[in-house]
């Protein structure tokens, strides 16, 4: 534990100690292993971030109060104008971009069309079921001398066990924005006009998303993740309404109540009894609860931020930028990053599994971009919704989760909500298309 840990911790403890973080039989309290209890991982994580996101603040301030856009000059007026106006002063929220004709995709023979769908079928549940896997196998196993007993289904025998969330976040965010940096400058994109610091908002959300995604697995089974991220839907549409002002059609709240209905099932259905090891604490549902909210922001951020025309592999590395900075400013001030590294060198099978997952991640984004683009947003939600079925199974075989009669009812539910809703968003899109205009049809 580094000295500014142990400088803050004082401060924090009294504030902590009232925490629940384990309710599973075994578990040790937040006072017994203080420094790895996640409210205390997750304020200090915070506080690595205020001292890069108040200094950003004040810097963007007063920048806007001096009127630098037009008094500026100078070799670092460039960047301080792309990091704080961007383009949107001068020409507005890219007029030429929005003006210019849309290039069609040349479709090719049904046979090629066949071969780019198994193509990307195959491209995006490699990447994100190994990505499932590995992430559960990182963050509910331990590394070194337990490898025999966890080969006869004893993971917390021996060994140690890698705690810090954080550092598998900006291993992912780094190889990301290595591959949207690389594609941005041998791919010919639109001219980028958004004022850089508005990627800030969804870098934030987004390695706190992914924090407690890693994090949740220290107290929740894998499929219980899954489903419940199946269901975000419903906090998405919350968000939607506040941050947007969207309004929605009765069919979407109808598929939304079904997977609150399948995910009940299921999670009632799980008990002491039939998982032992993975038993949903409270802390758990406080860190899935946090994944949701800040997910949703993320993705509403984004919709936002799209006003200004830029192509996802723009988003992609303006996004992981932040995230880049935040992580490892926030790794450096605690000391964590050292640590990280060293347990790497102590394990160089840990580090493969977070090398692996890092390229899964970020070729699993360009996979995402690729399937959208060449066959639309619906084929690419049903080839992920499938991904999230076969995870699930996967997960059982490979680390013995059972579920319970019930509890796979809940499953089927979860998922005929989500096939549902696609059906019904399909019918509404094909409706409106079909009350156009022949000249409107194009």
């Amino acid at each position: 534990m580094s000295s500014f840990s142990r400088r803050v911790w004082p401060a924090l403890a009294l504030l902590l100690s009232w925490c629940p973080v384990a309710a599973a039989e075994g578990e040790v309290s937040l006072l017994e292993g203080w420094h790895d209890a996640w409210p205390f991982r997750f304020l200090l994580n915070m506080l690595g971030y205020s001292t890069i996101i108040v200094p950003g603040y004040l810097l963007i301030q007063y920048f806007k109060r001096t009127d630098y856009l037009d008094t500026g000059h100078g070799i670092c007026y460039p960047v301080i104008k792309a990091c704080v106006f961007g383009s949107e002063t001068k020409l507005g929220l890219m007029d030429e971009v929005t003006n210019a004709p849309r290039v069609e995709v040349d479709s090719g023979s049904p046979v090629r069309q066949m071969f780019k769908l198994a193509f990307c079928a195959f491209g995006l549940q490699a990447s994100y079921l190994t990505w499932g896997v590995l992430q559960e196998r990182v963050m509910t196993r331990s590394y070194g001398e337990a490898s025999a007993e966890q080969a006869a289904g004893e993971p917390d025998a021996g060994g140690e066990r890698f705690n810090d969330s954080q550092f598998l976040v900006f291993m992912n965010r780094i190889l990301a924005l290595t591959v949207s940096g690389l594609w941005c400058l041998t791919i010919k994109l639109p001219r980028h006009t958004a004022p850089a610091y508005k990627y800030s908002f969804a870098s934030l959300s987004n390695i706190l998303s992914s924090w407690c995604q890693y994090e949740a697995l220290k107290y929740i089974s894998f499929p219980t993740q899954v489903l419940a991220k199946a269901s975000k839907v419903i906090p998405v549409m919350l968000m939607g309404k506040m941050v947007s002002h969207k309004s929605y059609e009765y069919w979407e709240y109808l598929t939304a109540a079904l997977i609150s209905v399948g995910v009940a099932m299921f999670l009632l259905s799980s008990s002491a009894a039939h998982q032992p090891s993975t038993v949903t604490t409270f802390s758990g549902a406080i860190i899935l609860a946090g994944y949701i909210v800040f997910d949703s922001f993320t993705s509403n951020w984004q919709d936002h931020l799209f006003k200004y025309k830029m192509s996802p592999v723009q988003m992609m590395f303006g996004v992981n930028l932040f995230s880049c900075l935040f992580a490892v400013g926030s790794l450096l001030e605690q000391g964590a990053l050292v640590e990280a590294l060293d347990f790497m060198r102590r394990h160089p099978d840990f580090a493969f599994h977070a090398a692996l997952l890092s390229v899964c991640s970020a070729f699993g984004q360009l996979f995402i971009f690729y399937t959208i683009n060449q066959f639309g947003a619906a084929v690419f939600t049903i080839i992920m919704t499938l991904r999230q079925a076969i995870a699930i199974l996967l997960s059982c075989l490979l680390y013995g989760h059972s579920v319970t009669t019930i509890g796979v009812m809940g499953i089927g539910v979860v998922f005929l909500a989500l096939f549902l809703r696609l059906y019904a968003r399909n019918r509404a899109k094909s409706g409106r298309r079909s009350a156009l205009p022949p000249a409107q049809k194009v």
